[in-house]
């Protein structure tokens, strides 16, 4: 729905009759575009979204990709028809070289299984003791930083964001494996091209520098990941941790535990998910406070008054409407994610249009948050966009920066928490502004990432 005019978007879509092939550039113009992904991910797809509407396929020989940019189609595919859409056969097979057989990764009555193993670490109590962790590190945060100081924005908030992950993941302090940690993600993050190339996994073998940098990345984080394990292991009992839980934790059906492997692959996906995902939003969260002083004078307001001088607490996230507000229409405009991969698991019909068996149907986050049909003035940073009645005039599944269905993020309810403790402890204190002369692009891989992973910005203490 149009949050304006409460009207239904004016989607391209075929209407009546038999599915017809969908629209598309030709497989010249198709493939050049495929070729071209590593320089400019979003732009062409903005432009082809214009030019054919919600739904528009690329096809190459053997292979075609459907992009969806219309919220009637996304909540088919992520909620009423989940069923008949597996996850996207490249994407994954690129992620299990790094995640192993982790919730991410997993499907079925496999994946269904790992979740409710994996849930009750994110109950609301829980929630609330990772909050007060992650107040206490943003405050120490804030007080290691300089007036009138030079930073790179994104560095900070993902050793920021490494810090927190370390902590409630597996209550130990990382830092000493921080620039290994961060240049393994690095590097992982930089490969990630090679999952679009046709017979990738036995291009991963051959023995070429930038192939073996990938693999060494992947060793690195296993060094890490299997040491902290094994510490736990040696300690049996609870920490408070998630890692604790996953130790602790016993398959309804049979009874028994997780092996180290399937221990590591679920530690593994919450460890990137909740240091990078989390890091790239707030980074761009900064961002835009700063090119918007006004809505950063709004959250400094809420802020000063629930706060009274001290620092955040779990109890204040609910009296914290605006700084929420603010995170999740920083989300619109930067979604963490590029893309939402999904594969056909039968001949099915998509809005009129034939989406033949084991075709890729890719959503985009980002285009459909920027769609005028669907939000008014799409470009303008404004949080109270997320005000109750605004909210309840518009298509549900037109937001989806966490997924959506039974693949919707199992830690949604901790990014929340994390994102409105590390804002209000570091509002109180600062105001960064974005160092002059500096233009800000994106420059999307596996994540929304800026251009060379850096947001310069000049600290402000209030």
């Amino acid at each position: 729905m149009n949050e304006a005019t409460g009207e239904s978007p004016a989607v391209a879509r075929h209407s009546g009759g038999a599915p017809q092939e969908a629209p598309g550039p030709g497989l010249f113009r198709s493939a050049r575009l495929l070729l071209a992904w590593g320089r400019n991910r979003i732009a062409p797809i903005e432009r082809l979204a214009r030019e054919y509407g919600g739904v528009f396929c690329l096809r190459i020989p053997g292979l075609r990709f459907y992009f969806i940019n219309d919220p009637d189609l996304v909540e088919e595919i992520l909620g009423k028809r989940q069923r008949q859409f597996g996850k996207d056969r490249l994407f994954i097979a690129f992620v299990r070289l790094i995640l192993g057989n982790g919730l991410l990764t997993n499907e079925g009555p496999g994946h269904q299984r790992q979740r409710r193993l994996i849930q009750p670490a994110f109950h609301r109590d829980r929630i609330n003791g990772y909050g007060q962790v992650m107040a206490d590190c943003a405050v120490a945060a804030g007080e290691r930083w300089t007036d009138g100081a030079r930073i790179n924005m994104h560095f900070e908030m993902s050793q920021l964001t490494l810090d927190i992950v370390g902590k409630t993941l597996f209550n130990s302090d990382v830092r000493d494996d921080a620039a290994k940690v961060a240049h393994a993600i690095e590097t992982i993050i930089q490969r990630s091209d090679i999952f679009l190339l046709p017979f990738f996994p036995r291009l991963l073998q051959l023995p070429l520098p930038w192939n073996r940098s990938f693999h060494g990345a992947v060793r690195d984080l296993d060094e890490v990941l299997y040491r902290i394990i094994e510490e736990h292991r040696a300690q049996e009992d609870d920490a408070g941790d998630l890692l604790s839980m996953l130790l602790a934790a016993r398959y309804e059906d049979d009874g028994t535990g997780m092996s180290d492997e399937q221990i590591r692959d679920e530690a593994l996906t919450l460890f990137t998910a909740g240091h990078e995902t989390t890091a790239v939003a707030l980074s761009w969260t900064w961002y835009l406070l700063a090119k918007h002083p006004e809505i950063a004078a709004k959250l400094h307001e809420e802020v000063d008054r629930v706060l009274q001088g001290r620092a955040p607490t779990p109890e204040d996230f609910r009296d914290l409407p605006y700084t929420y507000r603010v995170f999740q229409e920083s989300l619109r405009l930067y979604p963490p994610t590029l893309m939402v991969g999904r594969e056909a698991r039968e001949d099915l019909e998509l809005g009129g249009f034939r989406v033949p068996d084991r075709s890729l149907v890719i959503l985009t986050p980002y285009v459909v948050h920027r769609d005028p049909a669907l939000y008014e003035d799409p470009e303008r940073f404004d949080p109270d966009r997320w005000l109750p009645e605004a909210v309840a005039r518009r298509h549900r599944f037109a937001y989806f920066p966490f997924g959506q269905g039974q693949r919707r993020c199992i830690g949604e309810a901790f990014a929340w928490m994390e994102a409105v403790m590390i804002l209000a402890a570091l509002a109180q204190n600062w105001s960064p502004q974005l160092a002059q002369g500096e233009d800000i692009v994106l420059n999307p891989r596996l994540t929304m990432r800026p251009a060379h992973g850096d947001i310069p910005m000049v600290l402000r203490r209030r």
